[in-house]
């Protein structure tokens, strides 16, 4: 299926029964899992290449702030379709733990509802919340290693070491001002994608319990749910959180609608 924008009504319109060459985002076919993040990420829906920013945009946001979803059925069964795609390719029913970083979108909880009907009673659920900006640090360490230690062809240093304490002089500034705000978002405040894996206590979970059932669950399949994937930013942040306290689960990414070339920007 597809959706096209009615320039004239000013609308999005679905068709769930062909894809179509005026479609701006469709269900996604033979490429439907892709190796990202280090683990198996499948993603419902793509943009196809010739939508206009501004589309996309709109369209994202129809998705993430629709309200009242129950009474939007264009866009349950759009959800709907992409989960019954993803259940074909994983079967949910082996699925022990979901979990979902915390959003303002109705999106992430109609589709953790869905995903219910496939797993109950077993399946559990986890939240993680954005951690306040002053709690956010950065790896310094690891990204010295992975930057500013680097080497040219010849063997020589590639930044003199008055270069490397001004990088870094540019990092603890950038931090100073993240720990001055009173919300924090990687994806639109760190613009340069190397920064990202090295911003640390971005998440937590919402609840002691979520931490702890985290802690001890040993070798189940856990589904990370999102949205809409662009940057890859939040998800990175979800499974370096999962990580910090087991290492033994098997984790599969989906998002509702997501990217193709999402590696690139997820190293």
């Amino acid at each position: 299926m597809g959706v096209t924008y009615d320039d004239t009504e000013k609308k999005f319109v679905f068709d769930f029964e062909h894809d179509g060459a005026e479609d701006i985002v469709s269900l996604t076919g033979d490429g439907y899992q892709v190796k990202a993040f280090g683990k198996c990420f499948y993603y419902g829906y793509e943009f196809s290449e010739q939508v206009e920013s501004s589309v996309r945009t709109e369209f994202i946001k129809y998705v993430k702030f629709t309200n009242d979803l129950q009474n939007t059925p264009d866009l349950t069964e759009f959800i709907k379709n992409a989960i019954d795609n993803l259940h074909k390719k994983i079967n949910l029913y082996n699925y022990d733990l979901v979990v979902m970083p915390e959003s303002s979108s109705r999106v992430n909880q109609y589709m953790l509802r869905y995903i219910y009907r496939f797993a109950q009673p077993r399946l559990r659920k986890m939240e993680l919340v954005k951690a306040l900006p002053s709690n956010i640090s950065f790896d310094m360490d690891s990204y010295q290693e992975a930057y500013l230690d680097d080497v040219l062809e010849n063997g020589r240093p590639r930044y003199t070491e008055a270069q490397k304490h001004e990088a870094k002089a540019s990092i603890l500034k950038m931090l100073d001002l993240i720990h001055q705000k009173d919300y924090f978002t990687i994806a639109k405040d760190v613009k340069k994608s190397r920064f990202r894996p090295y911003m640390m206590q971005f998440l937590k979970f919402s609840t002691k319990a979520d931490e702890e059932l985290c802690a001890t669950i040993r070798q189940q399949n856990i589904l990370v749910i999102d949205d809409v994937t662009t940057s890859g930013s939040t998800l990175n942040e979800v499974l370096r959180t999962l990580r910090i306290l087991n290492e033994d689960n098997e984790i599969t990414i989906f998002s509702l609608i997501g990217r193709k070339d999402l590696m690139a920007d997820s190293m």
